[in-house]
C-alpha cells in the first residue's frame, strides 16, 4: 500500500473469513500424504479435540498443535497449505458475508489485516489470493535447515496478543480505534474486538461478552455447519471442516465501508 490508509479492517481467519479451521485441514492433508502414517494424524486430532473439550486454554492448545509438527519441514507444510487452499477455494472456503465486507474495505482503500492463531503455511495462499495488506500470525520456531522445532517464536497470536497486535498496527499507521473495524467469532478474539471502534461479531460471538457491551456492536452470520476434518484412513481420504455458528439477535451489518 503506497498511500497511508485512512482506516483499517482486522479479520480473524478461521470460522470468520473462512468456513473451517485452517490448521486442522492443513495437518490432515500433510499427514495423509502416504509416507506419514494416518494414525499419527488420528492421535494428534484426538488429543487436540480432548483439550478443547476439557476447556484447556486456547494458547496451550495452539502450542500443542505445533509440538506435533516438530521435525516437519516448513517447505513441505507450505506446499500442503497451497494445495489445500487451491482445492478448498473452489468448494466454499471463503465465508461470503465476511469476504464481501473485506472486499468493500479493500475497495475503499482501507488497510486489510489478517490476524490469526494459524501460521504462514495456512495463511499466505489466502492472503495472496484476496490481496490482504498484512498478515499477523503465530510464528513457529524453524532451524537453519528449515525444520520446525515444535516451539514458537513469541506467544501464539490469540487472545491479548491479537489486541496488542492491532494496537501496534494502528499506532504504526497513525490510526485511532474509531477509524478501525474488527471481524471475529470467538471468545479469544475479544481483545481484538475491543481494540477497535467498530467491532463486528460473526456468528454466536464471544460467549462471555455481556449484552451491555455487545448491544451496540454490529453482527454478521457465521458459517453454516459442515463436517469436521477426519483422520485419513490407511487408504487416504481428504478433509473438510467448519463449525456451527448460529445467528443471534445482533445488529446486522449492511455496509462495512
Amino acid at each position: 500500500m503506497s498511500i497511508a490508509p485512512g482506516r483499517a479492517a482486522f479479520f480473524d481467519v478461521d470460522e470468520t473469513l473462512i468456513t473451517c479451521k485452517s490448521m486442522a485441514c492443513v495437518l490432515a492433508r500433510f499427514w495423509g500424504r502416504g509416507e506419514v502414517a494416518a494414525r499419527r494424524f488420528a492421535a494428534a486430532h484426538a488429543e487436540l479435540r480432548r483439550m478443547i473439550r476439557e476447556g484447556v486454554p486456547r494458547e496451550q492448545v495452539n502450542r500443542t498443535f505445533f509440538r506435533f509438527l516438530a521435525g516437519s519441514h516448513l517447505d513441505d507444510l507450505e506446499t500442503c497449505g497451497q494445495e489445500w487452499y487451491e482445492k478448498a477455494r473452489t468448494g466454499g472456503l471463503l465465508h461470503t458475508p465476511v469476504y464481501e465486507a473485506l472486499r468493500r474495505h479493500a475497495g475503499a482503500g482501507d488497510l486489510v489485516v489478517l490476524v490469526s492463531g494459524a501460521f504462514s503455511a495456512c495463511l499466505e495462499p489466502l492472503a495472496r489470493d484476496i490481496g490482504a495488506d498484512l498478515v499477523v500470525c503465530t510464528v513457529p520456531e524453524v532451524t537453519s535447515e528449515g525444520v520446525l522445532t515444535g516451539e514458537l517464536v513469541g506467544p501464539p497470536m490469540l487472545g491479548e496478543a491479537k489486541g496488542e497486535a492491532a494496537r501496534r498496527i494502528m499506532t504504526a499507521f497513525g490510526l485511532g480505534p474509531e477509524e478501525c473495524f474488527a471481524y471475529a467469532d470467538d471468545e479469544s478474539d475479544l481483545p481484538l474486538l475491543r481494540s477497535v471502534g467498530h467491532p463486528v461479531l460473526v456468528g454466536d460471538g464471544p460467549v462471555s461478552a455481556p449484552p451491555s457491551e455487545t448491544a451496540g456492536w454490529s453482527w454478521l452470520p457465521g458459517p453454516a455447519p459442515a463436517a469436521a476434518p477426519s483422520a485419513p484412513a490407511p487408504a487416504p481420504g481428504r478433509p473438510s471442516a467448519a463449525r456451527t455458528a448460529a445467528a443471534t439477535a445482533r445488529r446486522p451489518v449492511t455496509q462495512a465501508a
